[in-house]
């Protein structure tokens, strides 16, 4: 255990080079680094050159900082890249292919929740694309206008979205759990003309009626002039004339001949919405060519992908992760890509096992959550029978991955010897940003590594200026980037205060991203996340990272997964609660956990209150929602005190409501 600042840190000492074979065949080498060290912007060019453009960009980046006026107010930032740049991102990921002569090759991979399956060849795609654009020019949709798309992980879903592209119109996905009153914000917050939704889908071996929340979510909305329904499964559900119009009678009908024209970089391609439990969702707003150049040399550097890979993303398609490595990515590289609708235990917890061996998958793309709860289910082996020889490189997105569930996926997904390629980024950053090259960088359980040639992250005090190895500070992007968010829909001071305001005037670029995240930087410059800024527990005066925490627990063979949090105490100010998911292994009391804490970080970081609950409430991104966690705890409280709890906010976003409900029992039996 090391001390720094009265902060405590998990040491990790294990590190995984690449095997000279995989080196020798990786798609970029250690030189990139250098290069786009040298000329950021000439090494950004280069990225986008491996697109397709209708007319080549004048101006590679213009940039205007924040800066504070006579007044006082600051300005709203401006970033533009390839300006001048014209070109059409369903024609990158699409037809550029087909015109190739790659028509024939298996575009997707669909498995149903429910055991359909369907194969597309990118001529089949570009056909399925061709037709759903021309149906939506026949509702009227054109250029800049907004398509909010409330579907589950269907091929259709994919068509839609490239569709929208396809026609410069505007989409926004919503995760199709979501409430009636989530969607109905994305229509309102978009100004949205058109929602696509289903009659019903298919949820944990179940029919689920859809039809009637899309319904409460687009009533007396004047600007939405259609809704869109796709048949998945056939329920009979309330149909309003005039408004009202069915898939197969609009798109299946329609010609699969459209010619896709160009539009400028800087066109907006989807507006995706942030989540969380507090405050308004934030529209983020992703443009064509900075996001489609900095997505496609992202997804074929840090993934290695090859022409004959077989990709799956497991992130539902709402998922900014599933944007850019489900959509534009990986078919910006023409690869092959499975997509499944249901979840992970339907109809038994070895589906994905089986999903990996039926395609060959070459790439498996999860979260932590995710494998943690394979964990629980499996426990130190996997189930037999299942070959898994094809995987070549493993990846894991959503949040900071424990070390011991880092080593855990390697040691039984990848043999023990593939790479785990840890990516760190956000909704707002368009594609990874932290991320080891996994031909070139030596890994090391629970740290995404180094950042992304041409990007440049670093750790940072209060005044800007960068900490010293292995001491804690705000994790920040001092320099523009192609796939950066451009603004908040419809609030561009939003904008600004989120992300731009806290360093402004910093740094040779005038201002800095900041993340909203915490890091330290070891001796190597490997940047180890420590959560969100606000998920800090500052007990006594010593600030621990929740992460951490939460991976000494997990590091108990006992504990499956583990959130924490600050809860209020009237001795050290703030104490660690701590939630954990049994393992299904020997179980462990409360006070061989705060044991184990205490022995992999320091006394100090010791849980004050332990409680074993039945899942932890995450986003659809996988993300433990901490601050829930304590809300949870307070509302406990208030209640015991005989105060009225207040309110714990929006919770729409969670994949998970019902574990909301499973704490609150635990607590009040506590």
């Amino acid at each position: 255990m090391t001390t720094v600042d009265a902060e405590a840190r998990l040491v990790e000492s294990r590190v995984y080079p690449p095997s000279e074979a995989f080196a020798a065949q990786a798609n970029v080498t250690a030189e990139v680094y250098a290069r786009a060290a040298a000329d950021p912007v000439a090494f950004w060019e280069d990225a986008a050159r491996r697109l397709a453009w209708a007319e080549p960009w004048h101006t590679a980046h213009e940039w205007e900082p924040p800066v504070r006026r006579a007044d006082g107010e600051l300005t709203v930032p401006a970033a533009r890249w390839f300006v001048g740049g014209r070109l059409n991102v369903a024609y990158n990921c699409v037809d550029r292919h087909v015109d190739a002569g790659r028509g024939e090759k298996v575009a997707l991979h669909f498995e149903g929740e429910p055991g359909d399956r369907d194969t597309v060849t990118y001529a089949d795609l570009r056909r399925r694309v061709s037709q759903a654009a021309n149906g939506l020019l026949s509702l009227g949709i054109g250029p800049g206008d907004r398509v909010v798309v409330y579907l589950p992980v269907l091929v259709e879903t994919v068509v839609i979205a490239l569709a929208c592209a396809r026609i410069g119109a505007v989409h926004s996905l919503v995760f199709g759990g979501f409430s009636a009153e989530a969607v109905r914000f994305r229509l309102e917050d978009t100004g949205a003309k058109l929602l696509v939704t289903t009659d019903g889908q298919f949820r944990r071996g179940k029919a689920v009626e859809v039809k009637s929340a899309a319904d409460r979510a687009a009533a007396g909305l004047p600007h939405v002039e259609h809704v869109l329904v796709l048949r998945r499964t056939g329920q009979d559900v309330p149909w309003t004339e005039g408004r009202d119009v069915w898939w197969h009678d609009v798109v299946d009908t329609a010609s699969d001949v459209h010619e896709p024209q160009p539009f400028d970089a800087e066109h907006p391609l989807f507006v995706i919405y942030t989540s969380g439990t507090t405050g308004k969702p934030k529209g983020l707003v992703h443009t064509s060519g900075g996001y489609l150049a900095h997505a496609s040399w992202a997804h074929w550097a840090h993934f290695d992908a090859k022409p004959d890979d077989v990709h799956w993303c497991t992130a539902d398609l709402a998922w900014v992760t599933a944007h850019t490595y489900e959509i534009y990515g990986p078919l910006s590289n023409g690869l092959t890509q499975v997509i499944y609708e249901g979840t992970p235990d339907t109809p038994h917890r070895e589906r994905h096992l089986e999903i990996i061996e039926r395609y060959g998958v070459t790439v498996y793309y999860t979260a932590p959550t995710l494998i943690r709860t394979f964990m629980t289910w499996f426990g130190d082996d996997l189930p037999s029978g299942h070959d898994l020889s094809t995987l070549r490189l493993l990846g894991t997105v959503g949040e900071a991955i424990n070390p011991e569930a880092w080593v855990w996926f390697r040691r039984n997904y990848g043999r023990d010897e593939t790479p785990v390629v840890d990516t760190w980024w956000q909704s707002e950053t368009g594609a990874a940003m932290i991320v080891p090259l996994p031909g070139v960088t030596p890994l090391k359980p629970g740290s995404a590594t180094v950042a992304l040639p041409g990007i440049d992250a670093a750790v940072v005090d209060e005044n800007g200026d960068e900490v010293a190895p292995g001491r804690s500070g705000t994790l920040v992007v001092r320099r523009p980037w192609p796939g950066m968010a451009r603004t908040v829909w419809g609030d561009p001071e939003r904008y600004r205060d989120s992300y731009w305001a806290a360093y402004a005037g910093r740094g040779a670029h005038g201002g800095f991203y900041v993340a909203g995240d915490g890091a330290t930087r070891d001796v190597d410059g490997y940047v180890w996340i420590l959560g969100r800024l606000d998920d800090v527990v500052n007990v006594s005066g010593h600030r621990l990272s929740t992460i951490e925490i939460e991976s000494a627990l997990v590091a108990h063979p006992s504990v499956g997964e583990a959130g924490s949090a600050g809860v209020p105490d009237a001795l050290t100010g703030q104490a660690v609660a701590a939630f954990v998911v049994p393992s299904g292994a020997a179980e462990a009391t409360a006070d061989d956990l705060r044991a184990q804490v205490a022995r992999e970080i320091g006394p100090v970081a010791k849980p004050r209150h332990v409680y074993v609950v039945p899942e932890l409430p995450k986003t659809r991104s996988g993300k433990i929602l901490r601050r829930l966690l304590a809300q949870l705890w307070e509302a406990e409280q208030d209640r015991r005190a005989g105060r009225e709890p207040r309110p714990l906010g929006d919770t729409t976003s969670l994949q998970n409501p019902w574990a909301v409900d499973g704490i609150a029992q635990v607590l009040a039996s506590a």
